[in-house]
């Protein structure tokens, strides 16, 4: 099958997002995709005029976006990202012509992926990966101010150099490098038979798309983080999912703010840890058994300060 004939649907939740859509909206319809775009919002726990928008962008990019869109509220304790991304991937399953061979795409409402992002993360399941993470790169049109750039990009050199640790200690074929490490909900696709097999999106407040990701991994899934495959994201500070990107946001600024240098593991323990895997996944089910048992390890000590550069 041609990649751009990939079954696919983008799955959205969005909560007051009506400000935020069209944008979403238009880049999908920019894609360089030859075929049309099943596109599936959950609207929950909206005051504003979301679904309107949504009926506009319909006829607006009609042909080029089959735009579904069902609404909801959901009572308090379940009013949060968790059970508005399980919404949207379960529309996106209904949604799917064939969900044996699909593929659903997670994206959130204030993203802005570049024209090839379908393409890019088609080219990666056609490689062989059975889930697709995205690099979340901050939105142009929304600069971050200078002190928060520096810690921003101390943490992407930092991150980067993990990369090369485990790249060079614990090669997997079907995530090489060069590469990022992003598997967010803004940018994340699963084969769909996947994401039934590992049950679909936890309904947890926070980090339901991480453990996501870690319950399909324990099903052996094979996740990719190719470097072409990115979306732009909003560095706004006050965000709709608790614990969500917002919040890291707004840890960075008050970071900058005070002057502090952020201090994190040092690479001696990511070394072990690429260690560590190197020697489970020799074993049968390896990458599975890396998925179940790693969250059960001690965490890392923060012991090195960060290196800044202005």
């Amino acid at each position: 099958m041609p990649e751009d004939r990939l079954d696919l649907c983008v799955c959205v939740p969005a909560r007051d997002e009506a400000d935020r859509l069209p944008v979403l909206l238009d880049a999908l319809a920019a894609q360089n995709w030859n075929a049309p775009i099943i596109v599936a919002v959950a609207v929950n726990n909206s005051t504003d005029d979301s679904i309107a928008v949504l009926e506009q962008a319909r006829h607006r990019h009609a042909g080029r976006l089959l735009i579904h869109a069902e609404e909801a509220t959901f009572p308090p304790a379940r009013a949060h990202a968790g059970f508005a991304r399980r919404m949207a991937m379960t529309m996106g399953l209904a949604l799917l012509t064939a969900p044996e061979s699909g593929v659903l795409v997670s994206t959130d409402a204030d993203t802005r992926p570049p024209s090839e992002w379908l393409a890019n993360i088609a080219r990666a399941i056609a490689r062989g990966a059975d889930l697709v993470g995205g690099r979340i790169a901050i939105e142009p049109a929304e600069p971050l101010p200078p002190g928060v750039l520096v810690l921003r990009r101390a943490w992407e050199r930092y991150w980067q150099a993990v990369r090369a640790i485990e790249d060079d200690l614990d090669p997997v074929p079907w995530d090489p490098a060069p590469r990022h490490g992003d598997h967010t909900g803004a940018s994340l696709a699963i084969r769909a038979e996947l994401y039934i097999r590992c049950g679909g999106v936890p309904p947890l407040a926070s980090g339901e798309d991480r453990a996501l990701v870690v319950a399909a991994l324990a099903k052996g899934g094979r996740l990719a983080h190719p470097a072409d495959v990115f979306t732009f994201v909003s560095p706004r500070r006050e965000g709709r999912a608790d614990a969500g990107m917002a919040l890291a946001m707004q840890d960075l600024f008050d970071l900058a703010a005070r002057g502090e240098t952020p201090r994190a593991p040092a690479f001696s323990h990511w070394r072990e840890r690429a260690m560590w895997r190197q020697r489970l996944r020799a074993s049968p089910e390896g990458a599975a058994l890396i998925a179940q048992t790693e969250p059960q390890l001690p965490p890392m000590p923060h012991d090195m300060t960060l290196e800044l550069v202005s």
